[in-house]
């Protein structure tokens, strides 16, 4: 049998990990967003993807994927059933044939407009949850994106 780590090394990981912390913070996050989200039919991730495709230019799949930090197989298999119910387009990029573009749909701008409620009134909640508690949500969002690579 190999060597054990000391309990105090798991200790030590279970209250300092950033990566533990982050991961544990984004799944209580993206449990309170799906049960406000759940009554318009969308998925916290469903609703940032509607999000990013709302844009002026529909654009191709290759951006949104950059937006919203996932691979494109993943974002492929997200779009489907979007696109089944009817909220999200999937076209023929008319500048590059080989190419797609992602527009929202009527029904996808309405569902999305409709959501944004709920997610305001949970934002804005979770900020006073956090400022209750000492921490700055623009300096928290700072530093996210110091870690992702968005900059500030």
């Amino acid at each position: 049998m190999g060597a054990r780590v000391p309990i105090e090394q798991t200790l030590q990981v279970r209250d300092a990990c950033l990566c533990l912390h982050a991961q544990r913070a984004a799944r209580a996050l993206a449990r309170r967003f799906d049960e406000a989200l759940r009554p318009f039919g969308l998925t916290n991730g469903q609703f940032s993807l509607l999000m990013a495709l709302n844009r002026p230019a529909p654009p191709a799949p290759g951006e949104v994927a950059r937006t919203l930090a996932m691979d494109r197989t993943t974002l492929t298999a997200a779009l489907k059933p979007l696109a089944r119910d009817g909220l999200v387009d999937i076209a023929v990029d008319p500048g590059d044939r080989r190419g797609r573009r992602l527009t929202l749909t009527a029904a996808g701008h309405a569902r999305l407009d409709a959501a944004l409620t709920a997610w305001r009134a949970l934002h804005r909640a979770i900020e006073a949850e956090l400022e209750a508690g000492g921490v700055v949500p623009d300096k928290l969002r700072k530093g996210l994106r110091a870690l992702d690579g968005a900059g500030s």
